[in-house]
């Protein structure tokens, strides 16, 4: 995806997601949040800060996993996905990191349309 395409579908899925969830612009962490949540598939609760942390992980190794990058080793005894880092992430800029993010969102979102 180029930037002009990703800087385009970006608010899009933004606007997207802040009428199905009804609440406000969500921003990359909110997304991450969410995808953690999906993938973790126990539902919506109440998690403590260091869960949710936990669950911004799994969504980043989710997310890394469609490029190479990290690979599922199975779950743990609650049920939480873990992940093993398979090849080195190069060291991206700051622009290069949020642009690749964002694309990884757009395609993991685009995927429940």
């Amino acid at each position: 995806m180029t930037p002009a395409e990703i800087n385009k579908r970006w608010p899009e899925l933004q606007e997207r997601l802040a009428r199905h969830f009804d609440t406000d612009i969500p921003d990359i962490k909110v997304m991450l949040f969410l995808i953690g949540v999906q993938e973790l598939g126990k539902g919506p609760r109440k998690f403590s800060k260091r869960q949710k942390e936990e669950l911004m992980h799994i969504a980043n190794c989710r997310l890394f996993s469609e490029l190479g990058f990290y690979e599922l080793e199975g779950l743990d005894q609650d049920g939480w996905p873990h992940w093993k880092l398979v090849k080195p992430i190069p060291a991206y800029t700051l622009l290069e990191q949020e642009m690749l993010m964002k694309s990884l969102l757009i395609d993991y979102f685009d995927d429940f349309d």
